[in-house]
């Protein structure tokens, strides 16, 4: 079982590493809300990931392109309505004002949305976890075990790492923390665009 728990724990690394509109997306809500209303979004892969693993593990030979495309829209236009919203308080921001704590379950249902929305997960869990998962549950159901928890632990932990980070920017001072919420909605914007241009444009493919 120790096999794959290191090598779940190597491909969390990997996951929570890649920059992405997620990652983006957690440090727009890290800059505007504070790390400690943020840090429960770093759970949200193990809501949104259930299902997803469930569909890829059935469709492992091959990702649909209709459900690829279908995925590049819808995400890219969430992932824009996410931008408007870091616009707004960007826009917004009262340097003298400490910015308004939203409910923070509302905050998770939002990051598990976003990447229940996000090809990538789909993309990895079919090519490359997914074969890894498969193997090492039918060699023994603890294999399996062991992967998931090894790539879930540290993938939760990387995320939590990226929040707190990011969260020591609020020290720099409100100048700072705005000009980084403009430069994550950008991003959250740019991100947004690229996701619809694959939808439409290429056909879902990656």
């Amino acid at each position: 079982m120790w096999i794959y728990l290191f090598q779940g724990a190597v491909y969390g690394l990997t996951a929570a590493s890649q920059p992405g509109s997620f990652q983006t997306y957690l440090i727009s809500q890290t800059l505007t809300r504070g790390w400690k209303r943020t840090l429960p979004a770093a759970l949200a892969p193990l809501i949104s990931d259930g299902p997803i693993i469930l569909i890829c593990l059935l469709l492992l030979s091959q990702v649909p392109d209709w459900l690829k495309r279908f995925l590049h829209i819808a995400g890219g236009l969430f992932i824009l309505y996410l931008a408007y919203g870091a616009y707004k308080t960007w826009k917004n921001f009262n340097l003298s004002v400490p910015a308004v704590e939203t409910e923070t379950r509302q905050s998770v249902l939002k990051a598990a949305m976003m990447n229940a929305l996000n090809p990538n997960p789909y993309i990895f869990w079919t090519l490359v976890t997914g074969p890894i998962l498969l193997q090492g549950w039918h060699e023994s159901p603890l294999n399996g075990i062991g992967f998931l928890a090894g790539f879930y632990l540290t993938m939760v932990a990387c995320l939590a790492a990226i929040i707190l980070i990011f969260g020591t920017a609020q020290k720099l001072g409100p100048k700072v923390n705005r000009m980084m919420l403009g430069v994550s909605a950008i991003a959250l914007f740019c991100f947004g665009l690229y996701q619809l241009w694959l939808g439409l444009f290429q056909g879902g493919t990656i």
